[in-house]
Protein backbone atom coordinates (compact mmCIF):
# COMPACT_ATOMS: atom_id res chain seq x y z
CA UNK A 1 0.00 0.00 0.00
CA UNK A 2 1.55 3.27 -1.00
CA UNK A 3 1.76 5.73 1.47
CA UNK A 4 -0.95 8.48 0.02
CA UNK A 5 -3.52 5.57 0.13
CA UNK A 6 -3.30 5.45 4.10
CA UNK A 7 -6.45 6.54 5.79
CA UNK A 8 -5.75 7.96 9.36
CA UNK A 9 -8.60 8.65 12.27
CA UNK A 10 -7.25 11.80 13.68
CA UNK A 11 -9.89 14.37 13.66
CA UNK A 12 -12.69 14.50 11.53
CA UNK A 13 -11.75 17.16 9.98
CA UNK A 14 -10.05 14.66 7.26
CA UNK A 15 -13.38 12.87 6.66
CA UNK A 16 -16.29 13.69 4.93
CA UNK A 17 -19.92 13.93 6.23
CA UNK A 18 -20.72 11.04 4.21
CA UNK A 19 -17.85 8.92 5.44
CA UNK A 20 -18.43 9.74 9.22
CA UNK A 21 -22.22 8.91 8.73
CA UNK A 22 -20.97 4.92 7.26
CA UNK A 23 -18.47 4.98 9.81
CA UNK A 24 -21.56 5.29 12.57
CA UNK A 25 -23.75 3.00 10.99
CA UNK A 26 -21.22 0.33 10.45
CA UNK A 27 -20.16 0.19 14.17
CA UNK A 28 -24.05 -0.35 14.88
CA UNK A 29 -24.39 -3.01 12.13
CA UNK A 30 -20.95 -4.29 14.11
CA UNK A 31 -22.38 -4.37 17.29
CA UNK A 32 -25.87 -5.76 16.32
CA UNK A 33 -23.44 -8.63 14.47
CA UNK A 34 -20.34 -8.99 16.44
CA UNK A 35 -20.15 -12.83 15.76
CA UNK A 36 -19.64 -11.97 12.11
CA UNK A 37 -16.62 -10.30 13.05
CA UNK A 38 -15.10 -13.16 15.01
CA UNK A 39 -11.70 -14.05 13.97
CA UNK A 40 -11.65 -11.53 11.33
CA UNK A 41 -8.49 -10.00 11.88
CA UNK A 42 -6.74 -13.02 12.32
CA UNK A 43 -3.15 -12.71 12.09
CA UNK A 44 -3.42 -8.76 12.29
CA UNK A 45 -1.98 -6.89 14.87
CA UNK A 46 -2.57 -3.77 16.62
CA UNK A 47 0.25 -0.94 18.48
CA UNK A 48 -1.45 0.23 21.46
CA UNK A 49 0.71 3.50 22.08
CA UNK A 50 0.35 4.85 25.57
CA UNK A 51 1.54 8.41 26.72
CA UNK A 52 -1.26 9.14 28.71
CA UNK A 53 -3.41 6.97 31.42
CA UNK A 54 -6.22 4.86 30.68
CA UNK A 55 -9.25 2.08 31.27
CA UNK A 56 -11.27 2.76 28.33
CA UNK A 57 -9.22 3.40 25.63
CA UNK A 58 -6.77 0.70 26.28
CA UNK A 59 -9.63 -1.89 27.39
CA UNK A 60 -12.18 -1.45 24.28
CA UNK A 61 -9.21 -1.08 21.67
CA UNK A 62 -7.80 -4.57 23.09
CA UNK A 63 -10.64 -6.56 23.15
CA UNK A 64 -11.68 -5.55 20.09
CA UNK A 65 -8.47 -6.96 18.17
CA UNK A 66 -9.07 -9.84 20.74
CA UNK A 67 -12.48 -10.74 19.65
CA UNK A 68 -11.69 -9.65 15.97
CA UNK A 69 -8.80 -12.97 16.31
CA UNK A 70 -6.08 -10.27 15.90
CA UNK A 71 -3.75 -9.14 18.74
CA UNK A 72 -2.95 -5.72 20.94
CA UNK A 73 0.57 -4.35 21.49
CA UNK A 74 0.34 -2.26 25.15
CA UNK A 75 3.58 0.18 24.34
CA UNK A 76 4.31 2.52 27.42
CA UNK A 77 5.41 5.60 26.20
CA UNK A 78 8.21 5.91 28.83
CA UNK A 79 9.33 2.56 28.47
CA UNK A 80 9.80 3.04 24.69
CA UNK A 81 12.26 4.37 22.68
CA UNK A 82 9.78 6.93 21.63
CA UNK A 83 10.63 9.08 23.88
CA UNK A 84 14.53 9.18 22.99
CA UNK A 85 13.94 9.47 19.04
CA UNK A 86 12.42 11.50 16.44
CA UNK A 87 8.47 9.85 16.41
CA UNK A 88 7.97 10.13 12.84
CA UNK A 89 11.15 7.72 12.57
CA UNK A 90 9.71 5.31 15.41
CA UNK A 91 6.71 5.14 13.85
CA UNK A 92 8.20 4.35 10.40
CA UNK A 93 9.52 1.15 11.88
CA UNK A 94 6.64 0.03 14.12
CA UNK A 95 4.24 0.44 11.04
CA UNK A 96 6.50 -1.93 9.04
CA UNK A 97 5.40 -4.95 11.91
CA UNK A 98 1.84 -3.83 12.66
CA UNK A 99 -1.39 -3.71 10.71
CA UNK A 100 -2.66 -0.87 12.86
CA UNK A 101 -1.73 2.21 15.10
CA UNK A 102 -3.22 3.42 17.98
CA UNK A 103 -1.35 6.39 20.17
CA UNK A 104 -2.55 7.94 23.05
CA UNK A 105 -0.60 11.13 23.17
CA UNK A 106 -0.54 14.51 25.28
CA UNK A 107 0.11 16.69 22.08
CA UNK A 108 -1.82 16.65 19.13
CA UNK A 109 1.73 17.95 17.43
CA UNK A 110 3.23 14.41 18.40
CA UNK A 111 0.32 12.60 16.73
CA UNK A 112 0.44 14.49 13.60
CA UNK A 113 4.41 13.37 13.66
CA UNK A 114 3.38 9.88 13.97
CA UNK A 115 0.70 9.97 10.88
CA UNK A 116 3.40 11.46 8.75
CA UNK A 117 5.67 8.59 9.46
CA UNK A 118 3.55 5.51 9.70
CA UNK A 119 3.23 3.44 6.52
CA UNK A 120 -0.30 1.93 8.16
CA UNK A 121 -3.57 3.87 9.42
CA UNK A 122 -2.71 5.27 12.74
CA UNK A 123 -6.14 6.14 14.90
CA UNK A 124 -6.15 9.53 17.51
CA UNK A 125 -6.81 7.19 20.97
CA UNK A 126 -6.84 10.76 22.46
CA UNK A 127 -4.70 13.78 22.37
CA UNK A 128 -5.12 17.45 23.82
CA UNK A 129 -7.29 18.86 20.73
CA UNK A 130 -9.11 15.57 19.90
CA UNK A 131 -10.93 12.46 20.78
CA UNK A 132 -12.52 11.24 18.06
CA UNK A 133 -13.29 7.75 18.76
CA UNK A 134 -14.82 9.20 21.90
CA UNK A 135 -17.63 10.98 19.92
CA UNK A 136 -18.15 8.59 17.51
CA UNK A 137 -19.18 6.40 20.83
CA UNK A 138 -21.32 9.32 21.87
CA UNK A 139 -23.40 9.39 18.88
CA UNK A 140 -23.46 5.66 18.25
CA UNK A 141 -25.48 5.45 21.80
CA UNK A 142 -27.63 8.42 20.55
CA UNK A 143 -28.56 6.58 17.36
CA UNK A 144 -28.98 3.73 19.76
CA UNK A 145 -31.06 5.02 22.45
CA UNK A 146 -33.54 6.25 20.00
CA UNK A 147 -33.31 4.63 16.41
CA UNK A 148 -36.89 5.86 15.31
CA UNK A 149 -35.51 9.76 15.95
CA UNK A 150 -33.70 11.14 12.94
CA UNK A 151 -30.12 12.58 13.95
CA UNK A 152 -30.93 16.21 12.48
CA UNK A 153 -33.83 16.82 15.37
CA UNK A 154 -31.44 15.31 18.17
CA UNK A 155 -30.69 18.25 20.88
CA UNK A 156 -27.68 17.22 22.78
CA UNK A 157 -26.36 19.91 25.05
CA UNK A 158 -22.88 19.66 26.52
CA UNK A 159 -21.63 21.36 30.33
CA UNK A 160 -18.39 21.96 31.48
CA UNK A 161 -14.81 22.94 29.77
CA UNK A 162 -13.97 23.16 26.28
CA UNK A 163 -12.00 20.51 25.94
CA UNK A 164 -10.40 17.34 23.08
CA UNK A 165 -14.03 16.19 23.58
CA UNK A 166 -15.62 18.81 22.70
CA UNK A 167 -13.89 19.73 19.65
CA UNK A 168 -14.36 16.25 18.68
CA UNK A 169 -18.22 16.56 19.62
CA UNK A 170 -18.17 19.43 17.23
CA UNK A 171 -17.00 17.66 13.99
CA UNK A 172 -19.11 14.81 14.00
CA UNK A 173 -22.53 16.81 15.27
CA UNK A 174 -21.84 19.13 12.53
CA UNK A 175 -21.37 16.03 9.82
CA UNK A 176 -24.18 14.20 11.09
CA UNK A 177 -26.84 17.56 11.30
CA UNK A 178 -27.07 16.66 15.54
CA UNK A 179 -27.76 19.92 17.34
CA UNK A 180 -25.23 20.39 19.68
CA UNK A 181 -25.85 23.45 22.81
CA UNK A 182 -22.21 24.44 24.30
CA UNK A 183 -22.41 25.57 27.99
CA UNK A 184 -18.80 26.64 28.74
CA UNK A 185 -17.64 28.44 31.28
CA UNK A 186 -13.82 27.38 30.32
CA UNK A 187 -13.10 28.36 26.85
CA UNK A 188 -9.53 28.96 27.03
CA UNK A 189 -8.22 29.80 23.26
CA UNK A 190 -5.62 27.02 22.79
CA UNK A 191 -7.89 24.27 23.59
CA UNK A 192 -9.96 25.64 20.91
CA UNK A 193 -9.90 24.17 17.36
CA UNK A 194 -11.34 27.02 15.31
CA UNK A 195 -11.60 25.25 11.55
CA UNK A 196 -13.83 22.99 13.77
CA UNK A 197 -16.01 25.58 15.59
CA UNK A 198 -16.52 27.78 12.37
CA UNK A 199 -17.56 24.63 9.95
CA UNK A 200 -20.31 24.20 12.64
CA UNK A 201 -21.20 27.59 12.59
CA UNK A 202 -21.70 27.35 8.67
CA UNK A 203 -23.91 24.45 8.85
CA UNK A 204 -25.73 25.61 11.98
CA UNK A 205 -25.37 22.85 14.36
CA UNK A 206 -23.73 25.12 17.06
CA UNK A 207 -24.35 27.22 19.72
CA UNK A 208 -23.61 28.41 23.18
CA UNK A 209 -25.40 29.55 26.27
CA UNK A 210 -24.65 30.72 29.16
CA UNK A 211 -27.88 29.86 31.04
CA UNK A 212 -27.47 26.49 32.90
CA UNK A 213 -31.26 25.75 33.09
CA UNK A 214 -32.35 26.93 29.80
CA UNK A 215 -29.79 24.99 27.83
CA UNK A 216 -31.03 22.10 29.63
CA UNK A 217 -34.45 22.71 29.46
CA UNK A 218 -35.55 21.41 25.74
CA UNK A 219 -32.23 18.56 25.39
CA UNK A 220 -32.88 15.26 24.96
CA UNK A 221 -29.16 14.49 26.34
CA UNK A 222 -27.02 16.41 28.98
CA UNK A 223 -23.28 15.75 28.18
CA UNK A 224 -20.44 16.86 30.72
CA UNK A 225 -16.72 15.59 31.27
CA UNK A 226 -14.00 15.92 33.54
CA UNK A 227 -13.21 19.75 34.71
CA UNK A 228 -9.93 19.24 34.67
CA UNK A 229 -7.38 17.22 32.64
CA UNK A 230 -7.04 13.34 34.23
CA UNK A 231 -3.54 13.66 34.51
CA UNK A 232 -3.48 16.38 36.71
CA UNK A 233 -6.27 15.79 38.88
CA UNK A 234 -4.30 14.49 41.69
CA UNK A 235 -1.59 16.60 40.81
CA UNK A 236 -0.28 18.42 43.96
CA UNK A 237 1.33 21.20 41.21
CA UNK A 238 -2.19 21.78 40.26
CA UNK A 239 -3.81 21.89 43.48
CA UNK A 240 -4.39 25.97 43.24
CA UNK A 241 -5.54 25.91 39.28
CA UNK A 242 -7.72 22.54 40.27
CA UNK A 243 -8.86 24.70 43.22
CA UNK A 244 -10.12 28.15 41.01
CA UNK A 245 -11.28 25.84 38.63
CA UNK A 246 -13.65 23.53 41.18
CA UNK A 247 -14.66 26.93 42.46
CA UNK A 248 -15.58 28.73 38.64
CA UNK A 249 -17.74 25.73 37.57
CA UNK A 250 -19.43 24.17 40.55
CA UNK A 251 -22.53 26.05 39.90
CA UNK A 252 -22.67 24.03 36.40
CA UNK A 253 -22.64 20.51 37.84
CA UNK A 254 -24.94 18.11 36.66
CA UNK A 255 -27.19 17.34 40.00
CA UNK A 256 -30.49 15.62 40.86
CA UNK A 257 -31.81 19.34 41.07
CA UNK A 258 -30.88 20.47 37.66
CA UNK A 259 -32.15 17.12 36.09
CA UNK A 260 -35.53 17.99 37.61
CA UNK A 261 -35.61 20.85 35.16
CA UNK A 262 -35.37 18.47 32.32
CA UNK A 263 -36.56 15.34 30.38
CA UNK A 264 -32.75 14.55 29.11
CA UNK A 265 -30.96 11.60 29.61
CA UNK A 266 -26.95 11.61 30.85
CA UNK A 267 -24.08 11.63 29.55
CA UNK A 268 -20.76 11.23 30.46
CA UNK A 269 -17.13 9.98 28.79
CA UNK A 270 -15.68 9.25 32.04
CA UNK A 271 -13.27 8.98 33.97
CA UNK A 272 -16.07 10.29 36.64
CA UNK A 273 -14.95 12.71 39.96
CA UNK A 274 -18.06 12.13 41.59
CA UNK A 275 -19.08 15.43 43.49
CA UNK A 276 -17.65 17.44 40.94
CA UNK A 277 -19.07 17.59 37.33
CA UNK A 278 -21.82 15.06 38.38
CA UNK A 279 -23.02 13.86 41.24
CA UNK A 280 -22.73 9.72 42.16
CA UNK A 281 -26.87 9.77 41.85
CA UNK A 282 -27.01 11.03 38.67
CA UNK A 283 -24.52 8.84 37.15
CA UNK A 284 -26.28 5.66 38.57
CA UNK A 285 -30.21 6.67 38.06
CA UNK A 286 -32.52 6.20 35.66
CA UNK A 287 -32.09 8.56 33.75
CA UNK A 288 -27.82 7.79 32.83
CA UNK A 289 -26.76 6.18 30.06
CA UNK A 290 -23.25 6.19 31.03
CA UNK A 291 -22.04 3.02 31.13
CA UNK A 292 -24.01 2.08 27.81
CA UNK A 293 -21.45 5.35 26.21
CA UNK A 294 -18.48 3.90 27.59
CA UNK A 295 -20.15 0.23 26.71
CA UNK A 296 -20.18 0.94 23.05
CA UNK A 297 -16.15 2.25 23.13
CA UNK A 298 -15.53 -1.53 22.08
CA UNK A 299 -17.47 -2.11 18.93
CA UNK A 300 -16.82 1.67 17.85
CA UNK A 301 -13.36 0.86 17.66
CA UNK A 302 -13.63 -2.11 16.09
CA UNK A 303 -15.68 -0.12 13.16
CA UNK A 304 -12.59 2.14 13.01
CA UNK A 305 -10.15 -0.83 13.00
CA UNK A 306 -11.99 -2.48 10.07
CA UNK A 307 -12.99 0.44 8.20
CA UNK A 308 -9.36 1.32 7.84
CA UNK A 309 -8.09 -1.57 7.05
CA UNK A 310 -11.14 -2.26 4.41
CA UNK A 311 -11.12 -5.77 6.22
Amino acid sequence: MSETAVKHLISWEDWSDSEILDLLNFAIHVKKNRVNYAGHLSGRSLAMLFQKTSTRTRVSFEVAMTEMGGHGIYLDWMASNFQLSDIDLEARYLSRNVSVIMARLKKHEDLLAMRNGSQVPVINGCDNMFHPCQSLADIMTIALDKPERPLDQVRLTYVGVHNNVVNSLIGITAALGVRLTLVTPIAEKENIHEPTVERAKSKGTLTWENDLEKAVQNADYVYTDTWLDMEFFNDPSYADKKQRRMELMMPYQINSSLMEKTKAKVMHDMPIHAGYEITRDVVLSDRSIIFQQAENRLDAQKAVILKLLEA
